[in-house]
């Protein structure tokens, strides 16, 4: 988890700087960006709930197979992306040009953001290991719509935002 965290600070800090988005593509973005959340909430909505309760320890060879997959997995975690963003949009305003030290300052920021979510991490595996058992079918089914339904009202809010402005106002300026 923390090796793809470095992974989005390293590219939305360097790489960001290098683009300038207009309004339009911004719209654009977003409107791909919430017809993706949408498709996976409906995805959530429907699928099937699995639980293996088989707990077999990995060779060698498959632990660079979870490192892999759990990469991959937090690779396409919207909501790691969105943490970063907003934590880099923070770091940004907060140490902005002229603040003494800057680089330091946002240097302890994120390190510190990342070992609290290395611990973070460790914990939740921790116990999970220990609820595993207490997990049933259901419960899984019932976790799933949940989070569907949370990413589908989150594709109608930020298209909402972007678009149709029914809910929520146009922003000033536009």
């Amino acid at each position: 988890m923390v090796s793809c965290d470095l992974v989005f600070v390293g590219a939305i800090l360097f790489g960001s700087q290098y683009f300038d988005i207009t309004a339009h593509d911004k719209i654009v973005a977003g409107v791909i960006g919430s017809s993706i959340l949408f498709t996976i909430g409906v995805y959530y909505l429907f699928k099937k709930a699995t639980i293996n309760y088989d707990n077999t320890v990995p060779t060698k060879l498959h632990r660079a197979g979870y490192f892999l997959k759990g990469f991959v997995m937090c690779i396409f975690n919207p909501t790691i992306l969105f943490h970063w963003t907003v934590v880099i949009g923070a770091a940004s305003t907060v140490y902005h040009q002229g603040v003494p030290n800057r680089s330091l300052k946002i240097a302890i920021m994120f390190l510190t953001i990342l070992i609290i979510q290395l611990s973070l991490d460790t914990l939740k595996a921790f116990f999970a290991n220990k609820l595993r058992d207490k997990i049933s079918i259901k419960f899984v089914h019932r976790l799933n719509e949940v989070a569907g339904i949370a990413l589908i009202i989150a594709s109608f809010v930020l298209l909402d935002k972007l678009v149709t402005h029914f809910i929520f106002s146009a922003p000033a300026g536009s």
